[in-house]
């Protein structure tokens, strides 16, 4: 079955939730994207009933601390993982291939480096290019971030369902190729519109939960994924985040916790 795992859902200074990062997955490929900040993201994995061997693709959308430090951590045990088979892939821009290898550089043991030499192989993608992560077909692309270089990306799945990832900012207009008509939609909704004096989002380059609808809405996509949010509105947050978007996208609104599945049946 086809699904997202979410790991995390939470922006970047969280403390009672994980930063945002998922799992995306197929019948035969498990894609692991971003790793939030720090080794909480072995906590999120084994709660899901993941296992370090069963993960082979690493997607990383940019080197930002909630995102990056968690792939150092998943790095650090696949190269000490008795039972890893095959090779890590992970793919990511130029900016987050420098972060990632001079940390790993700087920080593992010389045992750990010789593996992670032999088990992980690195990807650096360039804006645009199409490549294969097991059965899935994806296509990055640069959000044209003014904050750090930041890749989303389109995946086909083996059904032809296609999601479209857009990153942890708002949406450019110049990525509209790869977004418009999605079966899903994973944006960022920092917070709701009706708190945005409390939130400041748009001071943080962020989105509203009723930007993501209106969104949605404009690019004729079929189902929306909100995540990356403020954890001080979490007994609220399905409800209230599901309601604003509502206001402008009539298609299905996914609102996810920690931890949870959802089908892209």
């Amino acid at each position: 079955m086809n699904k997202i795992t979410m790991l995390g859902t939470g922006s970047a200074t969280v403390s009672h939730i994980y930063n945002t990062c998922f799992v995306l997955s197929t019948a035969t490929t498990r894609l692991l994207v971003d790793a939030g900040g720090g080794n909480g993201i072995l906590t999120q994995l084994r709660k899901v009933g993941l296992p370090i061997s069963d993960i082979h693709h690493l997607f990383v959308t940019h080197a930002h601390t909630d995102h990056v430090l968690g792939v150092i951590w998943v790095i650090r045990m696949v190269a000490q993982c008795k039972g890893y088979e095959g090779h890590l892939h992970v793919y990511g821009n130029d900016k987050v291939m420098k972060v990632v290898r001079t940390i790993i550089d700087m920080i593992l043991a010389k045992k750990q480096l010789s593996k992670v030499g032999e088990r992980v192989v690195f990807h650096e993608l360039t804006d645009g290019e199409n490549f294969d992560a097991g059965d899935i077909r994806l296509t990055c692309f640069d959000i044209h971030s003014t904050k750090e270089k930041q890749y989303g990306f389109r995946a086909q799945l083996p059904d032809s369902t296609v999601v479209a990832c857009l990153g942890d900012e708002p949406y450019n207009p110049l990525n509209r190729p790869y977004i418009e008509h999605a079966d899903w939609m994973m944006c960022e909704a920092f917070c709701l519109y009706a708190d945005r004096d409390t939130f400041k989002p748009y001071e943080k380059c962020h989105s509203t939960a009723l930007d993501a609808g209106r969104l949605a809405a404009e690019l004729g996509v079929k189902n929306l994924i909100l995540y990356h949010t403020e954890e001080k509105t979490l007994s609220t947050r399905k409800e209230s985040y599901t309601k604003e978007a509502a206001e402008n996208f009539k298609g299905k609104i996914v609102v996810p916790d920690d931890l949870e599945e959802i089908s892209l049946a």
